[in-house]
């Protein structure tokens, strides 16, 4: 893309590639892997300062916000400028079983690593089978005692 002088032509620019689906993702990408109780995000974020990193989670939406400017000597003239320059978001939806308190992250060289632990409620877990009341019949469908003199009865009359 040629560098444009006109704030108009920058801003459409910017608005097709939102629609087109070029602006978000693209200058950021994503993988996102399950390790044991917790899911992975690693963003591709080089070149910026981890100062100049926002990321929320509001709404099981997380959304993360880059921001970087090309620095440029004064006796240089911009003729193209395809790498990425400003603000980049990406916005990805997450489960409702991670637990968003315990969300952490860290950035290194140029990839932002966020931690998503699954919620205590969503972990899987071993469930004791206490004897009952269905302890009492022989075998599997089988009804219990009580119920046969029922069936006797309402057989006799």
């Amino acid at each position: 893309m040629l560098v444009s002088a006109d704030p108009f032509v920058a801003e459409f620019d910017r608005l097709a590639q939102q629609v087109f689906g070029t602006a978000d993702g693209a200058g950021m990408p994503v993988d996102v892997v399950r390790r044991r109780d917790a899911l992975l995000i690693r963003f591709d974020v080089p070149g910026v300062d981890r100062d100049s990193i926002g990321l929320t989670l509001e709404s099981q939406v997380l959304t993360v916000t880059a921001e970087r400017h090309a620095r440029y000597g004064d006796e240089e003239k911009v003729l193209v400028q395809e790498r990425f320059d400003g603000t980049m978001t990406r916005r990805l939806r997450v489960p409702d079983w991670v637990d968003g308190e315990r969300v952490t992250a860290d950035c290194e060289d140029g990839v932002l690593t966020v931690v998503l632990p699954v919620a205590e409620r969503a972990r899987p877990r071993r469930i004791e089978i206490r004897p009952g009341a269905a302890a009492e019949q022989t075998s599997i469908g089988a009804p219990a005692a009580g119920h046969v003199e029922a069936r006797e009865a309402a057989a006799a009359s």
